[in-house]
């Protein structure tokens, strides 16, 4: 055997004793697939490229899924086509009553005011109590649909006394522009883009109703498997939410490449966001256990739901 026959034969030993390795590593991830929106600060991050940057050195990819809503994005969490993600407060209710493996790793604080229910700037609609008999539309199982049930509630009107047309947000704006349903409950950046390109009109927003959490969420086995890839988004994520919130205009020019919105519409919707992730308190827990029996208290829940089963509990 000649010196070069030799040295690639030492090479591929090698290579080969390298993936080994690598793969006897239990549950070590290779790459991390995260699911977003055109929504919050985890587009931030995104556009950033910082996170990539952060778990190169680890030795782990990172691949982003675009989804259109909270809902849909815990689906595929729920059938592994992501390990992790972002939603507002119900869609973990409802993906935890129907069975999906996921967990809570972080929150960011209330943001009220990022979502409402708005009518058409020619709608002769003033008030809540005015919808009883109308069609609202919205996505179902979103973080809309609470504050919908929350509004009906503080207007006196049931859940039932509304005709609700469930659509995902670009159908949904659909059928509003076109005239199809009375009222749309929406969230930003549609809403900002709602109130800015079709000039809708603000009937009633989250203030002093709900709180409009974000949260981030983990498959169960991958976050119990990679417990330091979890903490390195979360950290890379206060980073980001630290610039954000010192940085608007920066941070809705840098939203509006990713989301396709003049800069103008995502900084108002930027100026709505909340900034500053946390792991889930004591308060948060309870907040989303109320959400969920008032789901299962109106029957939209198969089961009742235990919340905290679903909370991150990092190994110390």
């Amino acid at each position: 055997m000649n010196v070069f026959s030799l040295l690639a034969l030492v090479a591929v030993t090698l290579l080969t004793a390298q993936s080994a390795a690598a793969q006897s590593k239990p549950g070590s991830a290779q790459v991390v697939r995260i699911g977003y929106q055109k929504y919050g600060t985890l587009v931030v991050l995104k556009a950033s490229g910082a996170l990539e940057k952060r778990l190169a050195g680890s030795g782990v990819e990172v691949r982003w899924i675009e989804f259109p809503a909270g809902p849909q994005l815990l689906e595929g969490l729920n059938v592994g086509s992501i390990d992790f993600g972002t939603t507002g407060e119900a869609p973990p209710i409802f993906a935890q009553a129907a069975g999906a493996d996921l967990l809570y790793v972080g929150y960011e604080p209330p943001a009220p005011g990022g979502e409402a229910i708005v009518v058409p700037k020619g709608s002769a609609l003033k008030s809540l109590s005015e919808l009883k008999g109308k069609k609202i539309a919205l996505n179902k199982g979103s973080n809309v649909h609470y504050l919908l049930v929350k509004l009906l509630e503080k207007s006196g009107l049931a859940y039932k006394d509304v005709e609700l047309v469930f659509l995902p947000p670009a159908d949904a704006r659909a059928a509003f522009e076109r005239g199809s349903v009375d009222a749309w409950v929406i969230w930003d950046p549609f809403l900002a883009a709602a109130e800015k390109q079709l000039g809708a009109r603000v009937l009633a927003d989250g203030k002093g109703v709900v709180s409009n959490h974000q949260f981030y969420l983990a498959a169960r086995n991958f976050a119990q498997k990679n417990p330091e890839v979890i903490r390195q988004i979360i950290d890379e994520l206060a980073r980001s939410d630290d610039w954000s919130q010192k940085n608007l205009k920066a941070t809705a020019t840098l939203l509006s490449t990713q989301v396709g919105l003049e800069p103008a519409i995502v900084e108002l919707a930027a100026q709505r966001f909340a900034y500053g992730v946390k792991p889930l308190s004591e308060a948060v827990i309870k907040e989303q256990q109320a959400i969920a029996d008032s789901f299962t208290e109106l029957k939209l829940l198969p089961k009742r739901i235990v919340v905290r089963d679903a909370v991150y509990q990092p190994k110390q």
